[in-house]
Formats: structure tokens, C-alpha cells, sequence
């Protein structure tokens, strides 16, 4: 069993050691961001270094941490320490076994390879470290825990409607998402709706590919095709709009043929699991099925498989509108 003290990334306090591990960047700078700023609140003749763990030279954690003539606390940070020299595995081991006080070490490994897994074994026993996991979200409703947890820190209020249009028009990237929570967090509004995200993000084009899904799985056809249209001639992607409509009829047919509402509802936010079961309901099996062979064709339309994607695409739009029953 672990002795080293596992927080979120949100929570994080300085401690003797800190080890900052998972592959999702944002977090880990956020959680450094925090120690860095606490330490300096709390003094403010802290003396920061920061070196990088494949450069690492024999002796220079000792070095850095060593006590100053004016006896200021020390931050020292290591990036990149899954890239780490030996020397610094063997500093390390010895290091952490008993860190001098007024010191603050920070190592951050972002879990791309198996590199000095002695020492990464050795931190998460240690008693003098705090490990800090910042893992990517991979899944929809661990985005929309994100938003969620960003405007209750701030104790602003925001709507469902409006964390799924957050989460949907920047899916792909947290950094993006925090900044358009960040921008969304100094409107004076009580509470942010999926209006107000719409007036800020409405022009992102993943905002607009998701409208293309909800309006093919409310039936409205001919909304659908001004939207496709639109895209289109704005520069769209057909590979990125064709992968909206992947998502939706996925998690349409994973609704449609789960056993229980939890197995459908995993991997989804509540909200968003309540409105694709909605929209299941009026699917048949034969629908489902004629949708996701129509899916499999326009792929290989817009990869090059046909001399008309946009026609592969209108299809299928039409296809997905009337619940795969053409």
C-alpha cells in the first residue's frame, strides 16, 4: 500500500516532494502554477530553479536544494523526468529518503515511457511526497466535471445546456476548454446558459458539426442541410464533420442496445445520456443499422473512396434525419 499522499490536481499543497505524473500537460502546469504561487505567498524571497531531467548532472539536486547564505526556501523543479538521466535515478533515491527542510522538490513525468521506474516506484512509497495525478479526460462526462468544477471555484452558476455546448465546442483540447471557462468566468451574467456560450464560441466550427447532429437526430432535415451546406463552404473538414455524426449515432446505438440505463450511460454525462436515450427511442433496430452502414460508406467517401463527398455526405445527413428508414 502506498505511503506517499495521492490529490487531485486541484488540491495540491507544497510538500518535501511533489510528483506531478500523468500525460495531460494542463494539469500538471496548473498544479505547479499552484505550488510555485503558495510557496511565494507565503514568502517571497523563494529562490525557484528549474533544470531538465534528460540534462540532469551527477550531484546537482544537492546542489540546488543545498541551504542558502540568507536561509531563503528553495523550489526546485524537474520537467521531463521520463527522460531522466541515471545519475539523476540515483541522486533521486537518495534524495527523497530525507529532503532538507525549507525545500519544495517539484518532478514532473508525463507517463510517456517506462523510464526510471525505480525512482518512480520509490516516490509513490515515499512518506515525504505528495503525488499528483494528471491524467487526460477522456470521457465526455469527465470533461463536464472539469467545467463543472472550474465555475464552482469561482461560485458561478452554469446550466447543463451550457457545459455540453462548453464541452462540445472544444472537445479536443482542455487548455482551450479552462481558457473559454476562463473568458466565460468575467461575463457579469448570473449564469452562463448555452446561449451566452453560443454568443462567445457559436462560430467555432466543432460548435457548429455538433448542431449538424442534433438537428439530423431531431428529424429536421432540411435545418440539417442548410447546416451541412454552410460548413461546407465555411472550409469544414468533411473527415471533421463526418466524425460529429459518428459520435451521435454511436452513442444513439449504444443506448438502443444497452441492457441497463447505467451500462448506457457510461462514458456519458447524465444530461447527455438523458437526451441520446430520448432520441434512441424513436430509432428501430433496422434504423440503427442502416444508419451505421451508411456511416461506414461515407467514410470511405470522403477518404478519397469517391469522386462526390459532399453528395456521400447530403446522403447520410438524410439517411441519419429520417432514423435510417430510406
Amino acid at each position: 500500500m502506498s505511503k506517499a499522499k495521492q490529490v487531485d490536481w486541484r488540491a495540491v499543497r507544497p510538500a518535501p516532494i511533489v510528483f506531478v505524473f500523468g500525460n495531460e500537460e494542463y494539469f500538471a502546469s496548473r498544479a505547479i502554477r499552484t505550488v510555485r504561487d503558495t510557496l511565494r505567498a507565503k514568502d517571497s524571497t523563494l529562490e525557484v530553479s528549474e533544470i531538465d531531467a534528460s540534462e540532469y548532472a551527477s550531484g546537482q539536486i544537492f546542489e540546488l536544494t543545498a541551504p542558502s547564505l540568507f536561509g531563503e526556501p528553495r523550489l526546485l523543479v524537474i520537467r521531463g523526468a521520463e527522460r531522466l538521466t541515471d545519475a539523476l535515478i540515483e541522486d533521486g533515491l537518495v534524495f527523497i529518503e530525507n529532503p532538507p527542510a525549507d525545500v519544495t522538490v517539484i518532478i514532473r513525468h508525463n507517463n510517456a515511457s517506462v523510464r526510471g521506474k525505480k525512482l518512480v516506484e520509490a516516490l509513490r512509497v515515499n512518506p515525504h511526497t505528495v503525488v499528483v495525478l494528471t491524467d487526460k479526460l477522456a470521457k465526455d462526462n469527465e470533461k463536464s466535471a472539469f467545467v463543472q468544477a472550474e465555475f464552482s471555484a469561482a461560485a458561478r452558476k452554469i446550466t447543463n445546456g451550457a457545459v455540453r455546448a462548453l464541452v462540445e465546442a472544444f472537445n479536443d483540447d482542455v487548455a482551450e476548454l479552462a481558457a473559454a471557462c476562463d473568458q466565460l468566468l468575467q461575463d457579469s451574467s448570473e449564469s452562463i446558459t448555452e446561449e451566452i456560450v453560443d454568443s462567445y464560441y457559436g462560430g467555432r466550427i466543432e460548435t457548429t458539426s455538433f448542431k449538424l447532429a442534433d438537428a439530423c437526430m431531431a428529424g429536421q432535415e432540411g435545418d440539417a442541410l442548410a447546416i451541412l451546406r454552410h460548413l461546407l463552404q465555411t472550409g469544414a473538414d468533411p473527415v471533421m464533420i463526418l466524425g460529429a455524426l459518428v459520435n451521435r449515432v454511436r452513442q444513439t446505438a449504444k443506448v438502443f442496445g444497452a441492457s441497463s440505463a447505467a451500462s448506457a450511460q457510461a462514458g456519458m454525462a447524465p444530461w447527455l445520456a438523458e437526451k441520446i436515450r430520448r432520441e434512441a427511442s424513436s430509432w428501430s433496430e433496422d434504423g440503427i443499422v442502416r444508419a451505421v452502414t451508411a456511416l461506414a460508406e461515407t467514410d470511405a467517401a470522403v477518404k478519397g473512396g469517391s469522386r462526390d463527398p459532399v453528395f456521400a455526405l447530403e446522403t447520410l445527413v438524410r439517411i441519419i434525419s429520417k432514423r435510417g428508414l430510406i
